[in-house]
């Protein structure tokens, strides 16, 4: 994946090469050639080409790049610490973030919203992009793997275990049709034969992201809540009792891929690999996401 990434960001790179020395050659000496700088990774320079010797580092002007994510409303926090540290490493780039339930995130896109990059919280929603060739397949990517856990607030002692949660009012659970902790919360449930039963009765409450589950919690709204351990280590509001098996559930894997509309394709393809540097998988662990196929 690695490999891929590199190859279709050097090709981005001769494209705009050519287009360069095409516009030096059919424009007139008095048309001024504007040139500029593209982040540097894993060894493959972007230099100014207009046809003639390229200008001193002091004339050569930094980006002007918009980059906008659509990502998974877990993401937040990390993601944004990231975008500082890229940034500086790039200057020109203005990064802005539209953070909600990977689900809702889908059909925004699919309705013509504008996004450059989408990182979801399942394959699912990336799955039905890539199906309607809405993102670039070669800029896929697996970069994340986190875990499910039951949470209650900090000054509670029960429910104690998730074949206890049939002793709750009320459980708080992401809303499965959009977010995807909801679709792995419910197949938890499902392994230890309460997800009938708390229908049933009435006990499930339903979040429109993984976060407002978390903050029901917080506040005392919600007896316990199912949750990334991510968002639970954002908070001394609630404490962690018990993980879900690993068995319990699908595998937790992020995707990212940059989005066939972009406006800003090559900027877009450098971020993603940005994502697998060792700066951005330090800070991935420092928020409790095992990061996956680091440079």
């Amino acid at each position: 994946m690695r490999d891929r990434l590199l190859s279709l960001r050097i090709i981005s790179l001769v494209i705009l090469s050519l287009a360069v020395i095409y516009f030096a050659f059919t424009q007139t000496s008095t048309m001024p050639i504007q040139y500029t700088m593209s982040y540097e990774s894993d060894g493959v320079n972007s230099e100014p080409t207009a046809g003639k010797a390229a200008p001193s580092a002091e004339l050569i002007e930094p980006l002007n790049e918009q980059l906008l994510i659509s990502a998974a409303a877990s993401l937040k926090d990390v993601l944004q610490e990231i975008a500082e540290i890229y940034k500086s490493h790039t200057p020109g780039v203005a990064i802005s973030f539209n953070f909600g339930a990977s689900g809702t995130l889908q059909r925004q896109i699919e309705q013509g919203a504008p996004a450059d990059i989408f990182i979801s919280a399942s394959p699912k929603q990336m799955d039905a992009l890539e199906s309607k060739g809405m993102i670039l397949s070669e800029s896929r990517t697996d970069i994340l793997q986190n875990r499910l856990v039951l949470v209650i607030p900090a000054n509670a002692d029960k429910p104690a275990s998730f074949e206890s949660l049939f002793t709750v009012n009320r459980l708080a659970l992401g809303d499965p049709a959009s977010v995807p902790a909801g679709q792995y919360g419910e197949q938890v449930l499902n392994t230890f034969g309460l997800l009938d039963l708390l229908k049933a009765e009435g006990k499930i409450v339903l979040g429109s992201d993984v976060r407002t589950v978390l903050n029901w919690v917080e506040t005392g709204n919600a007896d316990a809540g199912i949750v990334y351990a991510t968002d639970a280590f954002t908070t001394e509001e609630v404490r962690i009792v018990e993980s879900a098996p690993e068995v319990s559930h699908d595998p937790i894997i992020y995707p990212a891929a940059v989005l066939a509309k972009s406006a800003g394709i090559e900027i877009a393809l450098d971020f993603l690999n940005f994502l697998f540097s060792s700066d951005a998988a330090e800070l991935f662990r420092q928020y409790g996401f095992t990061p996956l196929n680091e440079n």
